[in-house]
């Protein structure tokens, strides 16, 4: 074999090849690409569980709301009948001969805001109460020598919150306070 044939770098005799010191270069150049690419991907890797947690959380807080909530729209759509219940026990009790009659709707009545109470329905008394435009719908305003100005005069229809959430303001009217003359 001729020295072109072996394929090794030829060198002069009294020169050393240092395999070593020619591969810490090339390591030295690489260690901190390869930091900075190890770097990027930790952070990345943090950045992505971080964003699981996020999603993981927020699947949870919304699985909680819609069971929460989730008998809204029955409730939305039993008020009508609630409030159509009540009309006909107020009927019901200025109505002399109809003593046995009122007796069993008053107990139906129980036993309907007995569920509802279960349900996590509660009514808003508004009667002389401050107005609160979260909770109210005005409908109008009436002068009042008795009532003080902004405070609710008269619930026409009872309104209801769903544990926190309102369903249905209560629709009222406020005292506009005394008249003027």
């Amino acid at each position: 074999m001729t020295s072109t044939e072996n394929h090794e770098p030829s060198t002069a005799p009294d020169e050393p090849v240092e395999p070593t010191s020619i591969a810490s270069e090339e390591a030295q150049d690489v260690t901190p690409m390869l930091e900075q690419e190890v770097l990027k991907y930790k952070d990345l890797a943090l950045r992505a569980q971080a964003d699981f947690d996020n999603f993981r959380k927020r699947s949870a807080r919304e699985k909680e709301e819609t069971l929460k909530y989730a008998n809204a729209r029955l409730v939305e759509a039993l008020l009508p009948v609630v409030d159509n219940f009540d009309l006909g026990l107020m009927t019901a009790r200025q109505t002399p001969e109809a003593g046995i009659v009122t007796a069993g709707f008053e107990m139906v009545k129980r036993q309907l805001d007995d569920f509802l109470k279960d349900q996590g329905v509660e009514a808003i008394e508004a009667t002389g109460s401050p107005f609160d435009p979260n909770l109210h719908e005005a409908l109008g305003n009436e002068a009042s020598a008795t009532v003080a100005d902004g405070i609710v005069l008269r619930q026409l229809r009872r309104g209801y919150r769903l544990r926190e959430r309102l369903i249905r303001p209560a629709n009222v009217i406020v005292s506009s306070g005394p008249a003027t003359a």
